[in-house]
């Protein structure tokens, strides 16, 4: 039975002026006039700090150049090989948000349910839906080992998480980037999986602002925003008189947490604006007309043409974990699709480059590596 979600909170000047800085920054990043290939470089660097840092939070203790090199498939680190499965796990995840997303496929609990497969999948892309705990859960201090928060029963979380996925998709009056505030605060709150709630709420957050119109090209990071704070970001959720959920948490006023969340998307938007200023200075001639011709997948094997002019079904394979026939299957498609061109024929060290539509792409992706 759905559990009606009401939540309270108040629209105070610190948010109203946050969400005026969210759609001065949104306006300034639309206009910017990047290269295709500079785009497609820049969310790798986006995404790859998303994943660094969402997994950090809850531990991971790979750095930022270990997590590319993780994700890469460039090597592992022994002793560490949790932390690359949470890694690749995550990264994997992320790919599935971005599919939604071109797809524009609605929040589901179907679809929160397969992200927190994801999560906890080790990289794996097939997964099954994660039915909701069975049992009690508990938050813990890491260090003193007492309870900072009490979850709700398991019964109460079905009818919890529907309601949420009801307010989520009824909620056309609240700013967009509020209710993914909200959202993110509930799903911490109802906490329904024993494990790997904070990454799935997280991606839930992330899934609903780019559905919104507030995806930014792909080229932000709120977990940055989090990570450089824990503690900020844990005291923000920590809202109510008791830690139990039934005795304060459940009608708590939730403003100190929107407030946060939007500041911090504000932050985040104006870095993209600040940090983008030098490749707006380039002048480069805005090629985004060529990005939306392409597919999640094409966009995304735009980065390995940041390393060198050709590639082969291998790389394509690693990039996307699926196996050589099936990486060899993509190539061909593209090939019949105009995306790439064979550059060397031969059946064992066959090569691809990018088509003649494309190829400028990659020209600047390869004058940038040798000159940066």
């Amino acid at each position: 039975m759905q559990i009606k979600f009401s939540p309270r909170f108040v629209i105070t000047p610190k948010i109203a002026n946050g969400l005026m800085r969210i759609e001065a920054a949104k306006e300034k990043v639309v206009h910017l006039p990047l290269t295709a290939a500079v785009l497609s470089s820049l969310r790798e660097t986006a995404r790859l700090h998303t994943t660094h840092y969402s997994t950090m939070i809850e531990g991971n203790r790979l750095d930022a150049d270990q997590v590319e090199v993780v994700v890469k498939h460039e090597g592992h680190f022994p002793g560490r090989e949790h932390d690359e499965r949470e890694v690749k796990a995550y990264y994997a995840a992320f790919d599935r948000v971005e599919q939604w997303v071109a797809s524009q496929h609605p929040v589901t609990e179907r679809v929160i349910q397969t992200l927190h497969a994801l999560v906890m999948a080790n990289g794996r892309t097939k997964v099954t839906p994660t039915p909701y705990r069975e049992g009690q859960n508990v938050i813990r201090d890491g260090k003193t080992g007492t309870i900072v928060y009490m979850p709700p029963e398991a019964k109460d979380v079905p009818g919890l998480m529907e309601g949420m996925i009801y307010w989520i998709t009824k909620s056309k009056d609240i700013p967009r980037p509020l209710v993914a505030g909200i959202a993110h605060y509930q799903f911490a709150t109802i906490h329904p999986y024993d494990d790997g709630n904070g990454r799935t709420a997280r991606l839930v957050t992330t899934l609903i602002l780019h559905l919104s119109g507030y995806g930014l090209k792909w080229l932000y990071s709120l977990e940055e925003y989090y990570a450089r704070d824990l503690g900020a970001y844990y005291d923000a959720l920590t809202i109510g008189k008791s830690h139990n959920y039934y005795m304060g948490r459940a009608e708590a006023d939730i403003t100190k947490w929107v407030e946060y969340f939007i500041e911090g998307m504000a932050v985040a938007f104006e870095n993209v604006v600040r940090s983008k200023a030098a490749a707006e200075a380039t002048g480069s001639p805005d090629q985004g007309y060529l990005i939306r011709t392409l597919d999640y997948r094409q966009r995304k094997a735009l980065y390995l043409f940041q390393e060198c002019e050709t590639i082969t079904s291998h790389q394509i394979g690693e990039l996307f974990g699926v196996k050589p026939r099936t990486s060899a299957q993509i190539c061909s498609a593209w090939v019949t699709s105009g995306f790439l061109e064979i550059a060397d024929p031969s059946n064992k060290g066959r090569k691809y480059k990018l088509s003649k539509q494309y190829e400028a792409l990659g020209k600047w992706s390869c004058r940038h590596t040798q000159t940066s």
